[in-house]
């Protein structure tokens, strides 16, 4: 039943952008209804986790659930070129030797219900099954929502600050028409899942794989998951994937066997689930807050999946977007300025991981650029583990834009193996 009492804050969407900052205001005692459409638990894509995520689940009291759940430990990537060669398993741990150094592949079901559950465990009012139709607004200031329940009735709700985590159907970005879309990563995705593919044991088992397509025009991802499953998706360009193709389980197949390290790992493998696919991966709002509103996750923006930053984005917008909720409603400022107070700091970090996913895509040689320059190992390694919001990592980002541009006359001149990201 939804209370009559207004909230002091609410949130649409209950993914783990929205549990994370739904459970950190209600930590610090404050009314938050939280309203998700579907019933937990439901199907989600976005299995891989990365390790800074650790620092925001542990404020979320999650690391002793994450510790004593089913899902695979994950310390590691591995990278394969287009000719097949096979990078070493990139440890995590080799940087920084620490807890925090290993992280999870989840099957998104589970591990958004745990967010969720925790939520409410933290105090959040957490109504599944309820669809919110629409923001309210008086003049330029967000004061509430109208819904439909799962009786099928509407009704208001009003509340101080309405925060937008409904992912990527995005109400407020579509409603404020703030779309700004990123032409240089125009991508779409076509995957499924297995079972009895061949995967790694031991500290290995839970590696993610990227392999690039012969030709270059995408990459396979690879991602063990429990009980014996792998999650096995193809990214490319969005004309390359879906223009002039009959549908996507031909498509799947075409440019499966355009990499032959998939189709190794799957040789004794059996397809368990559909198709799926999604189109326009990258993209973000040119705001993320106004007065008495916030965007946040993948409601204010995605970026392209190379590095799987698509959860920490989620978590760490959460956790910026709750704090500055907070610090708004102690002070009883809910403007623009105090409820989008984090965003500078969130897109600069975020713009480092696109920078990164760039240079992925310009066919940059991360382990040669390392070789000749071996005092940005660390820094790189930063990076890729998300450790996003350091400014010492701007100068690894500038010599590798630097470094490129010398690279690309030789690789004209001199064609060679140049894929492998590590």
């Amino acid at each position: 039943m939804i209370q009559s009492a207004n909230p002091h804050v609410i949130v649409i969407g209950g993914g783990p952008a929205g549990a994370t900052v739904s459970t950190l205001i209600a930590q610090q005692g404050y009314r938050v209804e939280l309203f998700e459409r579907e019933k937990f638990p439901r199907y989600h894509i976005g299995e891989s986790l990365i390790p800074e995520t650790y620092w925001t689940l542990q404020r979320l009291n999650m690391i002793d659930k994450m510790k004593s759940s089913k899902f695979v430990e994950k310390y590691s990537v591995q990278f394969v070129s287009e000719r097949g060669r096979i990078s070493a398993p990139f440890y995590f741990k080799q940087h920084k030797d620490c807890d925090s150094s290993r992280t999870w592949q989840v099957m998104r079901s589970e591990f958004d219900k745990m967010m969720l559950d925790n939520a409410a465990e933290h105090g959040v009012n957490v109504h599944e099954g309820v669809r919110v139709m629409d923001v309210i607004f008086e003049g330029d200031r967000a004061v509430g929502v109208s819904l439909k329940d799962e009786n099928g009735e509407m009704r208001e709700v009003r509340a101080d600050v309405v925060v937008d985590a409904s992912g990527q159907t995005s109400m407020l970005l579509n409603k404020l028409k703030l779309k700004v879309p990123d032409k240089r990563l125009n991508k779409g995705s076509i995957w499924t899942y297995y079972k009895g593919a061949e995967r790694q044991t031991g500290i290995d088992e839970g590696a993610t794989v990227i392999m690039q397509l012969q030709g270059k025009h995408g990459w396979f991802w690879y991602i063990p998951l429990q009980d014996d499953m792998v999650s096995v998706g193809v990214v490319g360009d969005f004309d390359y994937l879906f223009k002039g193709r009959k549908n996507h389980e031909q498509t799947y197949a075409e440019e499966m066997a355009k990499c032959p390290a998939v189709q190794e790992r799957l040789a004794n493998a059996e397809q368990v689930n559909k198709i799926f696919a999604t189109k326009d991966f990258t993209y973000r709002s040119s705001q993320a807050a106004g007065d008495g509103w916030v965007m946040i996750g993948d409601a204010y923006g995605f970026l392209d999946p190379l590095y799987s930053s698509g959860v920490l984005l989620a978590l760490k917008s959460g956790e910026l977007a709750a704090d500055a909720i907070v610090d708004g409603l102690k002070k009883g400022e809910t403007g623009k300025a105090q409820l989008g107070s984090w965003e500078d700091e969130y897109v600069v970090g975020m713009n480092r991981m696109r920078k990164l996913v760039y240079a992925y895509y310009d066919n940059l040689n991360f382990g040669k650029f390392i070789k000749q320059y071996p005092q940005y190992r660390g820094d790189l390694t930063d990076l890729l583990i998300g450790d996003l919001f350091e400014e010492r990592l701007d100068e690894i980002l500038g010599s590798i834009d630097v470094w490129q541009e010398e690279m690309k006359q030789e690789m004209m001149e001199s064609p060679s193996d140049s894929a492998q990201p590590m």
